[in-house]
């Protein structure tokens, strides 16, 4: 389970490069601190069943998280 937690730190780290190309600080530092938080949770050596815990907490916060901003901060537009 602590090899996924690296799998998910690779990605979100490939993610936070393309963000900084992409010139978008705000989503490049958020997913930092994602990957930092993965790649972290991969060395600890945990049981697999407190790896579930974690990332099921981890979803349910990213969950309530969109569904505020979808819900309350972001403004629908067709222009940039």
């Amino acid at each position: 389970m602590d090899r996924m937690f690296r799998v998910l730190a690779f990605w979100t780290g490939i993610f936070t490069v393309m963000f900084v190309i992409g010139e978008m600080p705000d989503a490049a530092m958020l997913f930092l601190v994602q990957t930092v938080f993965f790649l972290t949770l991969s060395y600890l050596k945990l049981s697999e069943r407190m790896y579930m815990y974690i990332f099921g907490a981890y979803l349910t916060v990213f969950m309530i998280g969109f569904t505020y901003y979808t819900g309350f901060l972001l403004e629908p537009s067709f222009r940039h």
